[in-house]
């Protein structure tokens, strides 16, 4: 089998075609939440903060004050942007409760597996059957 066969085999199975729809769908997901995020979470944040802009909260670690990010930017001071670190950990935390609301959904649809309980194990039908077969020895036995 030729190396673009073995491809073609690897890319027609289910998971792999699975994964590559998840990983888009995914990333698309990703920008909506980082849209709402930056566009309406952290503005409402900030007002009720006091009118803080979470993306504009940094520290400029060569000591020098500057009125703004881009500023600090600007004179090429290493900043350390904690704002950004925040609206991302607010990102992320959005982005779990909503695939945990998904996965959660998808269980509570899903029929409710059969309790049946499992069927004992080779060692334990062997054993059944030596217990057996002493019990009718010691029954044909006067």
């Amino acid at each position: 089998m030729s190396m673009v066969d073995e491809f073609k085999a690897f890319i027609a199975r289910g998971n792999v075609l699975d994964l590559a729809v998840a990983v888009v769908i995914g990333a698309a997901f990703g920008k909506i939440v980082t849209a709402l995020v930056d566009g309406i979470i952290m503005p409402v944040v900030g007002m009720a903060m006091g009118g803080v802009d979470f993306s504009q909260l940094f520290i400029a670690l060569d000591g020098n004050d500057y009125a703004t990010l881009a500023a600090a930017q600007e004179a090429a001071a290493p900043v350390i942007t904690y704002g950004a670190f925040i609206q991302t950990i607010i990102d992320f935390v959005l982005i779990a409760f909503v695939i945990f609301l998904i996965v959660r959904s998808y269980n509570r649809m899903r029929p409710p597996k059969a309790d049946t309980p499992a069927p004992p194990s080779e060692d334990i039908l062997l054993l059944r059957e030596i217990r057996d077969s002493l019990k009718q020895r010691e029954q044909r036995t006067p």
